[in-house]
């Protein structure tokens, strides 16, 4: 099969191991077997972020990450309390536009798109409003790189009784975290990034007490209810509506390499491809969007050359047509394209990549710097 390196931020790059855990005697997924696996796959899904099962559920969706966000929002805010957005970046201002979709009180804690939250400014809008019961944000802004502090946030929001939901989309089966060292109540996922599975399954981990908890909120949604879906999975070992069926198989797949690779060597792997993707931009002379210090090791964003022949659409199908794929930025007042350290990818795919960026820059007519050729 031939192989296709994935730089975008997700979609990843997958094995063929994973591809072709989809192709599977066709079954009902109604069936008990069938149920048994998703049970397995949750299960799994827990021990990635070590929770507890004795203290966390994971609750399975069809879905993109996306959904995620809706669920945790629409369903884990009471009557009459607001959400805390703290918001430095296009995916935490995706969850307030959810809100404002909704009908939810909330406030728009917002903060440099290029920088990491203010946690006084944090702690100051917490204790200036009591009905704040919801506090959320993005762990790593895939729109930047931006690595959020979520320990000190949900150490603040505990403080002031609220509950923490985190998007993790892009850090989890990445960077390595416990739910509980890091003040988290609830985080979210889908298959398609750091776990290397395919498009379709989506995921929320969270405290199993806050979930039937919310059994009394509003329902705001028909499909997107979090302790609705959680009850009837509970109840009948099922989704509510139809499952993702070959994902879920995929899923299994990518969850047993995710093992045998073993956390701490595929975070290491992840590190190694953002070292050579920082190595391969400086020998081209490019700039990154974001101070060092802040980014996730994931994400890099890298400036827009000043260089009158640069034209990015052209470098991205050059790319492509070399089997590569590049991704523009979120940067709205800077012109930034993103090169990502996800998917079942390493340092030769990299080295292999700025090769390929090299010939497409020359044939823009861009000068490169001496000797990166």
């Amino acid at each position: 099969m031939e192989r296709k390196i994935l730089l975008n931020p997700g979609p990843a790059t997958t094995t063929d191991t994973v591809k072709m855990a989809q192709v599977v005697p066709d079954i009902c997924p109604r069936e008990e077997e069938f149920g048994v696996i998703m049970r397995e796959v949750a299960q799994e899904l827990l021990k990635i972020v070590h929770a507890d099962a004795k203290e966390f559920s994971c609750v399975l969706f069809c879905g993109s990450g996306t959904l995620n966000m809706d669920v945790c929002l629409n369903s884990l805010l009471p009557a009459q309390k607001k959400v805390l957005i703290v918001n430095n970046g296009a995916y935490s201002a995706r969850a307030v536009d959810i809100c404002r979709a909704y009908g939810l009180a909330h406030i728009d804690l917002r903060f440099s798109v290029e920088d990491v939250p203010d946690l006084k400014a944090i702690e100051r809008a917490l204790a200036d409003d009591p009905d704040i019961a919801l506090v959320y944000t993005t762990h790593h802004e895939t729109g930047t790189g931006v690595l959020n502090p979520v320990r000190e946030i949900g150490a603040l929001a505990h403080a002031h009784g609220a509950a923490f939901v985190v998007d993790t989309t892009s850090t989890y089966a990445m960077l390595p975290f416990s739910m509980e060292e890091a003040n988290i109540d609830f985080c979210m996922a889908s298959a398609q990034k750091g776990l290397q599975a395919m498009t379709g399954l989506s995921f929320v981990i969270g405290r199993t007490s806050l979930i039937e908890e919310s059994k009394d909120y509003p329902v705001r949604s028909y499909y997107c209810n979090l302790y609705q879906q959680y009850a009837y999975f509970e109840k009948t070992g099922q989704m509510q509506f139809t499952p993702p069926v070959q994902t879920i198989y995929a899923a299994k797949q990518a969850l047993a390499e995710y093992f045998v690779e073993g956390e701490a060597a595929k975070a290491a792997r992840h590190a190694r491809v953002a070292q050579a993707i920082h190595r391969g931009l400086a020998a081209l002379g490019l700039k990154e969007a974001i101070r060092p210090e802040i980014q996730s090791g994931l994400v890099v964003s890298v400036l827009y050359p000043a260089d009158e022949h640069w034209d990015f659409d052209r470098v991205h199908d050059y790319c492509y047509a070399h089997g590569f794929t590049i991704y523009p930025g979120k940067m709205q007042e800077k012109g930034t394209f993103r090169l990502c350290a996800l998917g079942a990818i390493d340092e030769a795919d990299i080295e292999k990549f700025f090769r390929v960026l090299r010939e497409a820059l020359a044939e823009l007519g861009m000068v490169l710097p001496t000797g990166s050729d």
